[in-house]
């Protein structure tokens, strides 16, 4: 029998879900997807995720603000936010981080509310869900200076060198490994994912983006993760059954659950 798998990093949350969620959702479990963890990535969505994973047993929650999205963050629903992150099946502060390629809101703003944030985590002792585009120099040293290897968590959809994944691999980060890894042009991922030790390596769609391939520029969900255990396979010259055995385990490990929760 197949080990299941555990997507580290959903949105089911996302109006592309509207139509058909609660369809989609009833199937994962016959699919072979045993737990998802819906991450927050605005104030809105957040709600959506309490939802979520208060309506379902195998769903779990992540609850933070997005880079891009930390122009609505002041102290009141920060405080609202924290409170929300003490709930019973809220796994990790996330997702949070920096993100360059956009120029809103103002980098200083995503740096105050990054480091906001990761001092959060540490005064729940929750692991944190790093989003991080266009900015590895910054999102480094922001988490050096608040010691994030002290808090724990996992670079989610991993697009930077092999150089910087030993500095993560040092801090004992893991890594989120989704659809990319099956684009043609995802040499230095692919590079990358070929040094990160298994034991580091957690599975995630970020759905409803980043569809792999064959199914790249489709809406995503957690049905297709098969592709990218077959391709994290082949890169490493193992069984796709290694890989799921695996990335179940370093997904419980990561947000710090049984495995019979």
């Amino acid at each position: 029998m197949m080990t299941p798998i555990f997507d580290t990093h959903v949105h089911y949350d996302d109006e592309a879900f509207d139509e058909d969620r609660e369809e989609l959702l009833r199937t994962l479990p016959k699919q072979g997807i045993a737990k998802v963890v819906d991450i927050g990535a605005s104030l809105d969505s957040c709600k959506k995720v309490i939802n979520l994973m208060e309506q379902y047993d195998y769903i779990y929650g992540a609850i933070g603000v997005h880079p891009n999205e930390t122009a609505e963050l002041n102290e009141e629903n920060f405080a609202w936010l924290a409170g929300q992150c003490q709930r019973e099946k809220c796994l990790a502060v996330g997702e949070i981080g920096l993100d360059y390629y956009w120029d809103e809101p103002d980098r200083e703003i995503q740096k105050k509310w990054f480091v906001r944030q990761l001092q959060l985590a540490r005064e729940l002792a929750l692991p944190v869900v790093i989003h991080s585009r266009e900015a590895a120099k910054d999102t480094i040293d922001i988490m050096i200076a608040e010691k994030a290897a002290e808090i724990g968590g996992v670079m989610h959809c991993y697009s930077y060198t092999k150089e910087t994944a030993k500095i993560l691999l040092d801090m004992d980060f893991y890594f989120g490994i989704g659809g990319v890894l099956t684009f043609k042009n995802a040499k230095k991922l692919k590079e990358a994912v070929e040094y990160i030790p298994l034991e580091r390596i957690v599975l995630e769609t970020d759905c409803p983006y980043l569809a792999p391939v064959p199914n790249r520029g489709k809406r995503n969900s957690s049905l297709n993760l098969p592709y990218v255990v077959a391709a994290l396979a082949e890169i490493k010259g193992i069984s796709e059954e290694t890989v799921r055995r695996a990335a179940w385990e370093n997904a419980h490990a990561l947000y710090r659950i049984k495995e019979y929760e």
